[in-house]
Formats: structure tokens, sequence, C-alpha cells
């Protein structure tokens, strides 16, 4: 039983490639389903992610049952992925080619022709997503832009914003400023004594 556990019943290089060629193979089904895939797990997303990793489980570890033979699928993913993360943060070029680049889907409250359709994004989705981020519609949206990561970022327009705590201080002081005006102009003005 001990034995069963621990020996590693395919060699072990073999079980590393075998790793990092399923690891490259779902990169590069990611990258051809597009951004959408990551903006937001869905019912179906998830389903697909379930079954997908099942379905890779016997690619990765091969005939091989042991605990030692799932250490080693385990360590190499976690590495190959800390590698290839270190890599796209040092290299633009990989990052854009791996990763792709931000897709505007809004542009001065309008929506950019085709662009919910080239990502497959519902408008119900970026009309929570403009929601989540204190706009109320479309209308209220500078640009809004689908990250390479799949998040969808909103800019509102200027006067759509919520004032920042920045904004309520400058108030603040202006109105102390007027306060301390119209003291000073009552003061002028009261007759003397």
């Amino acid at each position: 039983m001990w034995h069963d556990l621990v020996a590693v019943q395919i060699p072990i290089v073999e079980k590393v490639l075998r790793t990092i060629a399923v690891y490259v193979l779902i990169l590069v089904l990611f990258r051809l389903a597009g951004k959408r895939g990551l903006a937001g797990l869905n019912t179906f997303d998830m389903v697909v992610v379930f079954l997908l990793s099942n379905v890779v489980q016997n690619a990765i570890i091969g005939n091989d049952n042991s605990l030692f033979g799932g250490a080693i699928g385990a360590v190499t993913l976690v590495a190959v992925n800390a590698g290839v993360t270190r890599w796209l943060a040092r290299d633009p070029r990989a990052a854009r080619i791996l990763e792709g680049r931000a897709t505007t889907v809004v542009r001065d409250g309008r929506l950019v022709p085709g662009a919910l359709h080239d990502l497959a994004l519902r408008p119900s989705e970026l009309e929570h997503a403009v929601r989540i981020q204190n706009g109320d519609d479309l209308g209220e949206v500078a640009r809004a832009r689908l990250e390479p990561d799949g998040q969808l970022l909103v800019d509102l327009k200027a006067d759509e914003q919520n004032a920042t705590r920045g904004d309520v201080e400058d108030l603040r002081r202006r109105l102390a400023e007027i306060e301390r005006l119209l003291a000073a102009i009552a003061a002028d003005r009261r007759p003397p004594r």
C-alpha cells in the first residue's frame, strides 16, 4: 500500500512535460476564447472549468495515481504559472501577445459598434458593471473597456462622478473663507460707538 502512494508510475520528466504541454494548451484555448471567458464566470463558464479540469487530468498524470506523481504535477503547474506571470510582468510585448489588449466597449456614453458582439458580452453584463462602478446608465460613461484580464473598467464622465474626500475638503475650505469674509464685511459695517 505505501509503495503505491509514493512510487511514481511514469518517468518524472514525462510527467513534467505532460503538465507543461497541458498548461500551454489551456493557455492557448483561453486566449482564443477571448477576454469574455475571464470577465466573469457565469454558470456555463463554471461548468466548462469543472469539466475541463476533469478532461485534462489524465493528460497530466497519465497512468500514475501515486501521491508523489500528483505532487509533481501540482508543483510543475504552480512553477510554470509563476514563471509565465513573471515573464509577462517584465516583457510588455509577450503580455500583449499572450493576454491581448484592452477593448473599448463604450465611448462618450454610447456603445462602440460591434464591441459587445466581438467580446460575446450581453448588454445586461455591461449595465451591471456600470452600476457596480457608481453609474446609473451608459449615458454617464465617458469610457468603458474590457481589460485583457477580463475586468471591465468604467470611467464616468466628470460631471457624473461622486465627490471625493478632497472635493469635500475643498468645499469646506472655501466655505470657511466665505464665512471669514462675511464676518469681516459685517465688522466693517457696524456703526462706531
